[in-house]
């Protein structure tokens, strides 16, 4: 299949701000596009050449695809780099580039989506000397042989920042109306409102199909392939795998004692809610690996896990859900996740840094055993089954602290203890409750007793003046809506460092202690655009931020701004999709307005 096939449907959905209108598109695109090339196209649809739980990345920076433009279309750097300044935007600048070329240095001929996708996709593996040149040249012949308008495409998927609205909630809906549409006698009118849907209660069964399947194989082009050759049977068939990764269940917030047992009924499990990061654990015979809430795999980053796993927990074929929480290695006592965080990204000295920053990882639910999916298994009994399966060994590899109980002093004291022993707070869990991958669920809630902070992705920077010329010191921050769409919040400048403690161990950004320089060469390889002092930045780095008071806004997209937002620490357990939603942001701005009103009646 021709590239521009592609590209004609990236500038059809450019073209329009409507939701609907974006799902008809993707739609009528998956009833036609060639099954040679369905995975290909879909993960370029949403911008990648990988699925998301793959640890392999394109690994372009900007300044390497300004010498790709240079050696494709013969234009000196300042001339590249003037056009990037002008137009903001690299895609844009090459699409402008190619018009203009002066020489063509290379063979040309018809880009292909198979060829496309190969060349980005070998991006990832080059590796010592003379890779810069490499990157450089596959860049450079996929630009030499495109039309002005695939080689913004081109561009911007290599930096990862598309930008054509095709996120996960508009794939599942086209999904429906490509394969479903017209057995629900789905259509929309000028509103965009759904007007004809002969069965309501179908169409929710179809939708939930098509999730469930996403969350289990996280893997659209599957699901597509499914839903086409078999339709609602063959999508329900599909189940977990083992090694792919599946979505993890996360938890709603609640204020207190007694909303948590409102929300999970009486009796409900309690337990430790511990500082750490979710791991998922996968074990086939003798093969172990472990992934993060972001579906990456950090097998390689906890040898030590993988020996606990192995040696503590019996059975030929599993998948445990589990936290890892980092602890002191004199008081044992736990410690915040910023002390453990950088473990996640660490590629060298592996086996020093496990010995310096040791954790014990808390096994909290089993999702698969034996053949066997327990996803719809009732709560209590997977977590009997799990209990039964682990030696627990205190500061290795231990069954979560859990009591069951429906009385809310005993839920207290509980609590307490939590604290005490250095967690964030408790879970409340109804016993006879499945396992949603994907979801927020109303039946698992956690309490935790500060302000609920917010996980922001910074999407734009400003360079600093006098002394902090050097660095970027004004951070723009974003939550995302219910499509997918980063939306504006605010700007964060404060909590960040100017000088490193040097007396604290590790070279990497992680956690409390962030300074202004570190935080500039984690954002310099994902700047997208430029304009004067500002630059924009593809959302990949999530912040945990404080924050005053949530206010309305006219000024930045989401509606609302942070007053006097201060960095908490580095996330880099959370994928950019997985930052606070706006609905999270209104919530919580009602429930201030609330608590407002309460104090001003008490006064």
């Amino acid at each position: 299949m021709k590239y521009q096939v592609l590209v004609d449907l990236y500038e059809s959905l450019g073209a329009t701000a409507k939701r609907l209108q974006k799902i008809q598109l993707i739609g009528d695109f998956l009833k036609t596009a060639p099954e040679g090339v369905l995975e290909e196209s879909i993960l370029l649809m949403q911008g990648r050449v990988f699925p998301s739980w793959d640890e392999r990345k394109i690994g372009m920076a900007a300044k390497l695809v300004v010498k790709a433009l240079q050696t494709a279309t013969g234009a000196d750097k300042s001339a590249v780099e003037w056009m990037w300044k002008k137009t903001g935007d690299l895609g844009d600048a090459a699409e402008q580039l190619i018009e203009k070329k002066k020489q063509a240095t290379l063979v040309t001929r018809e880009l292909d989506v198979k060829r496309l996708f190969s060349n980005i996709q070998k991006l990832a593996a080059l590796e010592g000397e003379g890779t810069v040149a490499a990157k450089v040249q596959l860049v450079a012949e996929l630009l030499t042989s495109a039309t002005p308008k695939e080689a913004k495409y081109v561009i911007r998927t290599i930096l990862e920042e598309l930008r054509v609205g095709v996120g996960e909630g508009n794939l599942r809906d086209a999904l429906v109306w490509a394969f479903f549409g017209k057995e629900l006698g789905l259509s929309y009118d000028r509103e965009e409102h759904a007007v004809a849907m002969d069965n309501k209660e179908k169409y929710q069964e179809v939708l939930g199909a098509i999730q469930q399947a996403y969350d289990l194989t996280n893997d659209f082009s599957l699901v597509v392939n499914k839903a086409r050759s078999g339709g609602l049977a063959a999508l329900k068939s599909l189940g977990i795998r083992i090694f792919t990764p599946l979505k993890v269940m996360l938890a709603l917030k609640v204020d207190s004692i007694e909303e948590g047992f409102e929300r999970c009924g009486k009796p409900c499990a309690v337990e430790f809610k511990l500082d750490g990061f979710r791991i998922q654990i996968h074990k086939e015979g003798k093969g172990i690996k472990l992934f993060t809430r972001r579906l990456e795999e950090v097998t390689a980053q906890f040898p030590d896990v993988v020996d606990y796993v192995r040696d503590h927990v019996r059975g030929k074929s599993f998948i445990l859900d589990s936290e890892a929480a980092g602890f002191d290695k004199k008081s044992k006592k736990y410690l915040p996740f910023q002390s453990i965080g950088q473990r996640i990204r660490r590629k060298y000295d592996i086996e020093q840094t496990a010995k310096d920053f040791p954790v014990e990882v808390n096994l909290f639910d089993i999702l698969y055993f034996e053949g066997r999916t327990l996803l719809h298994t009732p709560f209590a009994e997977r977590r009997r089954l799990l209990a039964s399966l682990v030696d627990n060994i205190p500061r290795k590899m231990v069954v979560v602290r859990q009591l069951v109980t429906e009385k809310e002093k005993e839920a207290e004291k509980f609590y307490k203890e939590s604290l005490k022993a250095g967690n964030e707070g408790v879970m409340f869990k109804t016993l006879d409750a499945p396992y949603k991958p994907g979801a927020r669920v109303g039946h698992m809630v956690k309490m935790k007793p500060v302000m609920e902070t917010l996980d922001l992705v910074i999407v734009g920077a400003e360079w600093g003046e006098g002394k902090r010329a050097q660095w970027l010191s004004s951070f723009t921050l974003a939550c995302i809506d219910g499509q997918g769409t980063f939306r504006e919040i605010g700007k964060m400048g404060t909590g960040i460092k100017e000088k490193e403690d040097l007396s604290e161990k590790g070279d990497d950004a992680e956690g409390e202690g962030v300074t202004f320089e570190q935080l500039t060469n984690e954002l310099k390889p994902l700047i997208i655009g430029k304009g004067g002092k500002e630059v924009t930045v593809r959302p990949k780095i999530v912040v945990e931020v404080h924050y005053e008071e949530i206010q309305k806004s006219p000024t930045y997209s989401s509606g609302f701004a942070l007053r006097f937002p201060r960095l908490v620490r580095l996330r880099a357990d959370r994928a950019p999709e997985e930052c606070s939603t706006l609905e999270m942001v209104e919530q919580l701005f009602a429930g201030q307005k609330k608590g407002k009103s309460i104090a001003e009646k008490e006064k």
